[in-house]
């Protein structure tokens, strides 16, 4: 499975007082006069979170390919972690598929589950820098636009796992028509933190933000 090699993680005002100011006979008591500027409670009226998420996609349907030379999809640790933290969070894993390290494999079954209607693309493995590592090189000339929030936050939740060697992880993602398409790394720990932490409770509402 590209050798995603270090790469494991574990993964995860101030009020003005006006003092008593009393100059002589002409006490400058602001008593009730309480400078109400119609703030209260910094209320923003319709900037709500609510409104924040109001497009969101829902049932966001999601297809995860294991790029593996030695996995099946009845041996599929890294895989099947992706699946249960996606419909944990609510989200309908639609289709599985393992293919080999090999470019022209991974661009196929990346096309074959998009042309399926999913809405989301989870890879999983071949995302180090060993030279069997090739998804990342399969996948990244498909991008219409980078999403490098994904890999960045990734790196900085391995960082605090491993160190340094989090810059061995290649992990991307970036949009293909009007769905996303994420690659992680094949390893089950880095698989967890990826999905759990970043994928799963984010995609409907990036989702949301690329079909708006």
């Amino acid at each position: 499975m590209g050798h995603d090699h270090d790469e494991t993680t574990s993964h995860d005002e101030a009020g003005h007082s006006h003092g008593e100011h009393e100059h002589g006979e002409h006490d400058h008591d602001h008593g009730e006069h309480e400078h109400d500027s119609g703030h209260d409670d910094h209320s923003h009226g319709e900037h709500t979170n609510d409104d924040h998420h109001a497009h969101d996609a829902e049932g966001v349907k999601i297809g995860v390919l294991t790029v593996s030379t030695s996995r099946t999809l009845d041996d599929d640790p890294a895989g099947d972690i992706i699946a249960t933290a996606c419909e944990d969070a609510g989200h309908e894993i639609a289709e599985r598929r393992l293919v080999a390290d090999e470019v022209d494999a991974i661009e196929d079954a990346v096309a074959a589950l998009l042309d399926d209607g999913v809405d989301v693309v989870l890879t999983t493995g071949g995302t180090g820098l060993t030279p069997d590592d090739v998804t990342v090189d399969a996948i990244q000339p498909l991008f219409d636009r980078p999403v490098p929030g994904f890999g960045e936050l990734f790196r900085w939740l391995s960082y605090e796992e491993v160190g340094p060697m989090a810059m061995a992880s290649r992990a991307t993602a970036g949009v293909v028509d009007d769905r996303l398409v994420f690659c992680l790394p094949g390893s089950e720990n880095a698989a967890r933190t990826g999905a759990e932490k970043l994928v799963a409770p984010a995609v409907g509402h990036l989702l949301g933000l690329v079909r708006r």
